[in-house]
């Protein structure tokens, strides 16, 4: 599948089922109603790649598709079962797929959680970073990244921090990882929207 690049200048929207207008929306079976009484608090930034420290291939998509071929790499065997998603990823060149309805509580989080509350899969979105604890993000990855937390701010004035996977499990999880450019992050959602973290 050909994706294209987001561009900087390029109006993204949120349609009334939940979805980014604007980037690519992949339907991924690992998703379930959020419980009736929560409400989107917390943006959870995570980092993926399949195989691991590759990037531009198909496993990411496939494993939120549950279509991972455990014949297709040898770390594929390990993890092929697994029955998880993430609302967002952002490949490397900023474009932006979708896998879940920002409505839907997505299976990105895990066993976690944020300032004494758990089971954050209830009352977050989760965006997937294309990319590796040691390895440095795109810039197009932050411009597309700003951009949609931009719009899930305005969206969902409910949404009140921001954290990291290694925040919420942080004995499990150590990403985005030391590469991600929180600084740069913050700095453009206090730019775009007001925004501070």
């Amino acid at each position: 599948m050909q994706t294209h690049a987001v561009s900087p200048w390029h109006n993204l929207r949120l349609n009334a089922e939940g979805i980014v207008e604007g980037g690519i929306f992949l339907a991924s079976p690992n998703c379930d109603a959020r419980p009736a009484t929560a409400d989107i608090e917390l943006v959870v930034i995570h980092n993926i790649s399949l195989p691991p420290g590759e990037f531009g291939g198909p496993g990411v998509t496939n494993l939120f598709t549950n279509r991972l071929d455990p014949s297709a790499h040898p770390y594929y065997a390990g993890i092929a079962h697994l029955r998880v998603s993430a609302h967002f990823l952002i490949r490397r060149d900023g474009c932006l797929l979708q896998f879940v309805p920002c409505c839907m509580r997505a299976w990105h989080a895990g066993e976690s959680s944020w300032r004494g509350r758990a089971r954050c899969n209830d009352f977050s979105l989760g965006i997937e970073m294309e990319g590796a604890d040691d390895v440095p993000f795109a810039d197009a990855q932050y411009v597309t990244l700003e951009r949609l937390t931009a719009l899930l701010l305005i969206t969902y004035p409910s949404i009140s921090a921001i954290a990291g996977h290694e925040d919420i499990a942080p004995l499990r999880k150590s990403d985005p990882g030391p590469c991600f450019d929180w600084l740069r992050y913050r700095a453009g959602l206090v730019h775009n929207v007001g925004f501070r973290v």
